[in-house]
């Protein structure tokens, strides 16, 4: 198991209420770290294995029966697959050229292989015919537009443009999680330090979506953005509550110990620590289950699941710690790692 970080400090005891929570988590061993959902799992067996089939058809039932928060999810997980293993994407693209399906998951990769380099605008420009054609395949699809929002993102793309952006992904989709997010690190990239504006961003739209919407989870992007910073204006703790608050009535509403509800719980459970809520904190890693998910802690640690295994660890031994920004490079890697 990984050692804590520099910047992880031991928080407030709360040993009696955290010990029936920490009794019901799942053992270490069966933890896991991204895993996917019963649907996505076999595709990726699939496309292991050089077959395009599966995965075809799973994106293609996604953008027939209009769920764009699955789409967006499984072209992410498929282009990352595709950044070690391309011979079933090259192969799909062969026989069938013009499929949405396909020229979404093509753009979602070329898009994450430009991402790291140096020269990421320059490369991620050459890029944007396969984002306009991924956008043309389907019209009522958000997806594409989410790829187009982070892309414009990456090569500095001026307000007007992303504007426009903003507005034709909307259009398609007014409460797509995926798009509030990639607009969310746009003005987090473009208004260094304005916490403040994220905030009233996210909580506009967090107040405007039903009740079940993944985006009642973006003030909580907002707080970790904020909490893994180091400039700017402070928050008022209050806000950085309210926005965990509306995170937790959310995750009441979504299928516990479930792989599609991870990431939003994990974020969760990060942002309760460092809030000092080690009760709440101790329900989430619960609700949990056995699945980790690489954000968000990849961003304070190399290793996220030997950190995810860590504060349970700690959970169960009732010293649950507590994440704090690094004095210096606190805010380099949430901001800058990944995309």
């Amino acid at each position: 198991m990984a050692s804590l970080p520099s910047f992880i400090r031991p928080a407030r005891r709360a040993r009696t209420a955290l010990r029936a929570d920490a009794a019901a988590l799942p053992a270490d061993a069966e933890a896991l770290l991204d895993a996917p959902d019963e649907a996505l799992g076999p595709a990726l067996v699939a496309v292991a294995r050089g077959a395009y089939r599966p995965a075809a058809e799973l994106l293609a039932a996604t953008r027939a029966q209009g769920r764009w928060e699955e789409r967006d999810r499984y072209a992410l997980r498929l282009a990352a697959f595709a950044r070690s293993r391309p011979d079933w994407l090259d192969a799909w693209r062969a026989a069938e050229p013009y499929d949405p399906d396909v020229l979404l998951v093509s753009a979602q990769l070329a898009v994450d292989r430009a991402w790291p380099s140096p020269a990421r605008a320059e490369l991620l420009r050459e890029v944007s015919p396969l984002i306009t054609a991924a956008a043309r395949g389907d019209a009522r699809d958000p997806v594409p537009w989410r790829v187009a929002l982070d892309h414009a993102r990456g090569s500095r793309a001026g307000h007007r443009y992303f504007e426009e952006l903003w507005e034709a992904a909307v259009r398609r989709d007014p409460h797509h999680y995926g798009c509030h997010v990639a607009a969310l690190r746009y003005l987090a990239s473009s208004w260094h330090g304005s916490h403040r504006e994220c905030f009233d961003f996210a909580d506009r739209a967090a107040q405007d979506a039903p009740a079940d919407s993944l985006v009642q989870a973006l003030p909580l992007r907002a707080a970790f953005a904020y909490l893994a910073d180091g400039c700017g204006p402070d928050v008022p703790r209050p806000r950085l509550d309210a926005a965990a608050d509306r995170a937790i009535a959310l995750s009441a509403r979504l299928p516990a110990a479930a792989p599609g509800p991870a990431e939003v719980r994990n974020l969760l459970g990060c942002v309760l620590i460092r809030l000092d809520r080690p009760q709440d904190a101790a329900v989430q890693l619960r609700l949990t289950g056995p699945y980790a998910t690489s954000f968000p802690w990849d961003r304070v640690c190399d290793d996220p699941l030997g950190l995810f295994l860590t504060v349970r660890a700690d959970v169960r031994s009732a010293t649950l710690t507590g994440l704090v920004r690094p004095e210096s490079e606190r805010g380099e890697r949430a901001r800058s790692g990944g995309h």
